[in-house]
């Protein structure tokens, strides 16, 4: 049997040598405990701060650590930090970082590390740019302990460091850091609970992460993305595999551990399978979302993107995409339903496919036969059949779509693209998002209207960053929920998005498995594997 090390291939610079020595002198080497997943899509971009694809997040949380993490009540609660203590006028915040925080190239992690991971974060973020308008100055008071400098009290602080998902204000090396952020980092070192194998990733087949010997989880248990992050496996492949009944026959018969988003048709079959057990670990849902470029024709138009927001109908994308109504409910609320600021206000008349009054309003604007370049991605299940929902009524309201195929990596790449359709741009896709990432106008990616600091797509509107900026200084419920109402009516009147319904999404997994975090994102900590 080859050694452990033999079959890690671990990277130069990865694991210490103490580790490395304790591992060529163990006589009675144990199988190595693997745990095999198909994610909902290929790992290819490994920069979770370029991009917010769900994918990039996920690699981004086995080999990176957050200084803050929400548990499974959605508090939060310190990570890297040991302790934090606020100035009674709110203007002063002064962190420490708890101790054994080691890089996966064994160097420490410290203050000027955070400064700069935070920095690149803020410039990149929709909710850190916005708490980076708070923040005077952030600086490195001692090897561990950093502070902030606020113009004004915000309460929003703690949240945008413990957000959970894209873009998640990752902690890196400072040299890695000092990436700009429009450009993609070249160098994969973090401090988390899991190193990338750099050398056995292969585009197209597969990811693996190897345990981090040097991680010191919290002294605490494990709960949600907060706690003690113990990882109780030698190694995790993610295998691409994307037909779904293979999937399926893997899983039962003990070839793979977890699908992350088996298709909701099989749900059924998987039920009664006796090897296979479904587990739904993010309570909070998601939303799907359509997405505007309104850089260019014909969305460049307001007109012809409300025209979009009547022609939808929720119910025939859930549907299409879904299918059963036990998982997906819909919801005009933009700020996810059953949360304290869910309202309909400005949508009460939309979303609900009124086709005659999208048809006046492409009229109104004069359309001219433009072309809608829709992306549609063909390797996601959970998003394939919503494009050509899309493209039906689009052209059932008078405008001409080119619908062109393309993998989820592909797309995910090409939406960063500003230039004209021509020059290989795009005018739309459909995506989904996390609730808890649209739970709060603050949240929200494709709320931030800020133009070229603005997330692809590009709106650029000074009404909605002005209401933002009052939610985020607003502490009163009754006042925040006032805003949100004007929040909406404003985005009916300039589009940066539609919001097509809500949806639950389990994990199927072996009888074996258990242990999965309970999170709003897939983590693999806390996994055990039964012989």
């Amino acid at each position: 049997m080859a050694s452990p090390l033999g079959k890690r291939r671990i990277a130069k610079k990865v694991l210490s040598l103490a580790f490395i020595g304790a591992l060529l002198s163990t006589g009675n080497v144990q199988a190595e405990k693997v745990l095999r997943v198909n994610m909902h899509s290929d790992l290819k971009i490994v920069d979770p701060i370029w991009t917010t694809a769900y994918m990039s997040r996920n690699y981004g949380y086995m080999v990176y650590d957050t200084l803050f993490a929400i548990n499974t009540k959605g508090e939060v609660k310190p990570q890297m930090i040991d302790n934090v203590s606020i100035s009674e006028d709110g203007l002063t915040y002064d962190f420490t970082l708890r101790d054994g925080l080691m890089f996966h190239d064994d160097a420490p992690v410290t203050s000027e590390d955070v400064i700069a991971s935070l920095k690149r974060w803020g410039a990149k973020d929709a909710m850190g740019q916005k708490m980076m308008t708070f923040v005077a100055e952030m600086s490195a008071t001692g090897d561990s302990t950093f502070q902030f400098k606020m113009n004004e009290p915000t309460g929003m602080v703690m949240q945008a460091l413990g957000k959970p998902s894209s873009n998640v204000p990752f902690i890196m090396p400072a040299r890695i850091a000092a990436t700009p952020p429009g450009e993609q980092i070249t160098e994969y070192v973090g401090s988390g609970p899991f190193v990338f194998l750099q050398d056995e990733w292969k585009p197209g087949d597969k990811a693996e992460f190897a345990k981090f010997e040097g991680y010191v989880p919290r002294d605490e248990p494990a709960d949600g993305l907060a706690g003690g992050k113990e990882v109780f496996v030698d190694k995790v492949v993610w295998k691409v595999i994307r037909d779904q009944q293979t999937k399926m026959n893997a899983l039962s018969k003990g070839e793979l551990d977890v699908i992350e988003q088996p298709a909701h048709d099989l749900l059924p079959l998987m039920e009664q399978d006796p090897n296979i057990q479904l587990v739904d670990l993010n309570p909070f849902g998601s939303q799907y979302t359509f997405r505007y470029n309104v850089l260019h024709p014909p969305f460049d138009n307001p007109k012809i993107r409300q025209a979009l927001m009547y022609a939808f109908d929720q119910e025939e994308f859930l549907y299409a995409a879904v299918g059963d109504e036990a998982y997906f409910k819909t919801c005009k609320a933009m700020f996810i339903c059953g949360t304290p600021i869910a309202t309909e206000a400005g949508f009460e008349d939309k979303l609900s496919g009124n086709l005659e009054k999208a048809r006046e309003l492409i009229k109104e604007a004069g359309y001219d036969g433009t072309p809608v370049l829709l992306m549609h991605p063909t390797d996601l299940t959970i998003l394939e059949p919503l494009p050509p929902v899309a493209k039906a009524i689009m052209e059932d309201i008078g405008l001409v779509v080119d619908m062109q195929a393309m993998d989820w990596q592909t797309l995910v790449g090409r939406r960063n693209k500003q230039e004209p359709v021509a020059e290989g741009g795009w005018n739309a896709f459909i995506t989904a998002w996390n609730a808890v990432d649209n739970a709060s106008p603050l949240t929200t990616p494709f709320l931030n209207a800020g133009c070229d600091k603005a997330l692809f797509g590009w709106p650029c509107d000074e009404e909605i960053q002005s209401l933002r900026d009052e939610f985020a200084r607003e502490a009163d419920p009754a006042k925040q929920l006032a805003l949100v109402e004007k929040l909406q009516i404003r985005v009916a009147e300039y589009p940066t998005h539609i919001h097509l319904g809500q949806y639950l999404q389990p994990h199927a997994m072996g009888k074996n498995i258990s242990g999965a975090p309970v999170s709003p994102v897939p983590a693999f900590w806390g996994y055990k594997i039964a012989d």
